[in-house]
């Protein structure tokens, strides 16, 4: 099945409702797909081929109006050798990495080398939500994507902002402003922006906060899970796990699909962890379940204190926190040593569960 025909056949049966932006979106990542189908001279008849690789696609547009739908439709159908999806922020780590390693060597310009490296991997390059929110990311972005560009990759990416906001109001904004021209000279930049978040119109009017923890509770989490993620509860028993490396350390993660992770309170704050955890936790969902959320007090005050950097972290990168736990963010911590500095975090847990923070994107 073609892209198109498979975008076509969602607005059919109803699951999607008729948007000219998705449609032309989807028109265009169906072209592409077509374009890296296409044979690729090789050997001998590689040097007489001046053929350029195929022009990479931007798309952009608020939460929930399908952009990872059509990335997932696209990388489905697309019949190519050498292709790889990743999420942006992981593979910015994984570049400097590899700038490490190269700038160890002491022979010249770590860059060239790794786009080099890279462009052996992979012909197609699909990023998840590019978002640019550190100096050393936008110092290297520019040059890194430029060589890629230049080495044959065809980037497909997605963002919740057009380029001309990427970095907005950054440190050093002006050696930033390359990569933004980059995108837009050498990518075709498509806006999403239609009338439905069908995020959000899949949580419906689903309290993000239940109390008290227990059946009820996780049975309208794990009904939220389903509806969010397009996965059949009737297959439960097969939803998918992973691992992530935080700082060499596996991190697993006991439910993962489309952007959302399932977690236990017990798990993420009453074992050992700490700030790193927690931004790459929110780095790379956009929606977190968390189950089992105690009443907090002295008694368990690491747990609490390992609980306000988790939603901080879930704050700053505005992911969505459906939770279950046994009291309501103003009880949840009610007396004794430390209730004082927990009202910045009830405040933070009030504000997540408004009509506007839910409207955010992920960031």
């Amino acid at each position: 099945m073609t892209v198109l025909a498979a975008y076509e056949a969602l607005v059919a049966s109803g699951e999607l409702r008729p948007d000219p932006e998705q449609a032309a979106a989807a028109a265009r990542l169906n072209a592409l797909a077509t374009e890296l189908a296409a044979p690729v001279a090789t050997g001998f008849f590689a040097r007489f081929s001046q053929k350029p690789a195929p022009r990479g696609v931007y798309l952009w547009g608020g939460v929930g109006r399908g952009k990872s739908m059509l990335m997932d439709l696209f990388f489905a159908e697309v019949a190519v050798d050498r292709k790889r999806r990743v999420h942006f922020g992981e593979f910015m780590l994984e570049v400097h990495a590899r700038i490490a390693a190269e700038r160890r060597k002491e022979v010249g310009d770590p860059i060239v080398p790794v786009a080099t490296a890279i462009a052996e991997e992979t012909r197609l390059l699909a990023f998840d939500e590019m978002m640019v929110t550190n100096s050393p990311d936008a110092m290297i972005l520019s040059r890194l994507v430029t060589s890629l560009l230049d080495s044959g990759v065809t980037i497909v990416t997605t963002s919740n902002r057009p380029p001309a906001d990427l970095y907005k109001n950054g440190l050093n904004r002006e050696h930033f402003l390359p990569f933004i021209a980059t995108i837009e000279q050498r990518l075709d930049v498509l806006p999403l922006n239609g009338p439905v978040d069908y995020r959000r119109d899949r949580l419906g009017s689903q309290d993000t906060w239940l109390v008290p923890n227990g059946p009820e509770a996780t049975a309208q989490l794990s009904a939220a899970f389903f509806r969010l993620t397009d996965f059949s509860p009737d297959d439960s028993e097969h939803v998918p796990s992973e691992e992530l490396i935080v700082q060499g350390r596996a991190l697993r993660v006991p439910k993962s699909l489309k952007g959302v992770a399932v977690f236990s309170f017990k798990k993420l704050c009453g074992e050992a962890r700490g700030v790193a955890d927690y931004l790459a936790i929110a780095r790379k969902f956009h929606t977190i379940i968390l189950v089992g959320i105690p009443k907090l007090g002295p008694e368990n005050r690491n747990e609490a204190a390992r609980f306000v950097g988790l939603i901080d972290a879930l704050y700053e990168h505005k992911v969505k926190l459906l939770a279950a736990a046994d009291a309501q963010p103003g009880d949840l911590y009610a007396s004794g040593d430390g209730r004082f500095e927990f009202d910045r975090t009830i405040s933070r847990l009030e504000e997540m569960r408004s009509e506007e923070y839910l409207a955010e994107g992920h960031i």
